[in-house]
């Protein structure tokens, strides 16, 4: 991983935004209609190469002993799937009711020993310093109030702990319907898109340019960090599995002690 360089944040970017709960509550909404088919995705993932090629990476990066983590966003239990059978205690956690759901049925059917409980990513109901890693896919492009979720996260981390926060800069990229059969999201209907793309547009974090926003931010903070800026030719390793063109960083951040 390559070290970030000016850790400087304008005084802009650090500004606090106000909640919009309606919003908020339009996202959840999203993210319950799309459960069932993005449950399905994420199991033949874990079940193939990419589900190996994720195990290994993040095992890279994971201090050798069982930890408590804690998997934000969980969505239908990726990380839970792959990491509570190497012995770790793994919780996850999501906005969406009907993705937690997913998970749990997705983890019971495996035998996996997670636990997974509906909670806001921004506003966490943990008391501080109580978890060894941190982990995230697929969210933090999402969220109305990456800030205030930085903070929270870093709250409920012990000294020592680590982040591992991996998603993509969709800020510019403007989600259309695909021709490719094979791509992971070719189900999805240009209704769905276009709300996710309305939604997108909203959100403050799509003004920021990533993952350089978020490892200043995250250097604000007192952490460590790294960044690897593109770990897609790494996990996106089952040639049956087309994703979008666009890179997948990778941001490691230790809490200090």
């Amino acid at each position: 991983m390559d070290c970030m360089g000016d850790n400087a944040l304008r005084r802009e970017e650090c500004q606090p935004t106000s909640r919009d709960f309606r919003l908020e509550k339009r996202i959840e909404t999203y993210w319950n209609q799309r459960s069932a088919a993005f449950s399905q995705l994420r199991l033949q993932e874990a079940a193939g190469p990419n589900g190996e090629a994720w195990r290994t990476l993040l095992q890279e990066h994971l201090p050798d002993r069982r930890l408590s983590i804690l998997d934000i966003g969980t969505g239908a239990g990726f990380f839970p799937l792959l990491l509570a059978p190497l012995g770790h205690e793994v919780i996850g956690v999501d906005l969406s009711e009907k993705m937690v759901q997913e998970a749990r049925k997705n983890c019971l059917a495996a035998g996996v020993p997670a636990r997974f409980r509906k909670m806001d990513a921004q506003a966490l109901d943990f008391a501080d310093e109580s978890f060894d890693v941190i982990l995230s896919r697929n969210l933090t492009w999402t969220l109305p109030d990456v800030m205030e979720a930085y903070r929270e996260w870093h709250r409920v981390l012990r000294p020592q702990g680590i982040i591992l926060n991996f998603d993509s800069d969709y800020g510019c990229k403007t989600f259309t319907k695909t021709k490719d059969a094979d791509h992971v999201h070719a189900s999805l209907s240009q209704e769905t898109l276009t709300a996710c793309n309305d939604i997108k547009h909203q959100l403050h974090i799509s003004q920021h340019r990533r993952p350089f926003w978020d490892a200043r931010f995250l250097d604000s903070l007192g952490m460590e960090v790294s960044v690897d800026a593109d770990i897609a030719p790494r996990v996106q390793r089952d040639p049956s599995m087309h994703y979008d063109d666009v890179a997948v960083f990778g941001i490691h951040a230790k809490k200090s002690s």
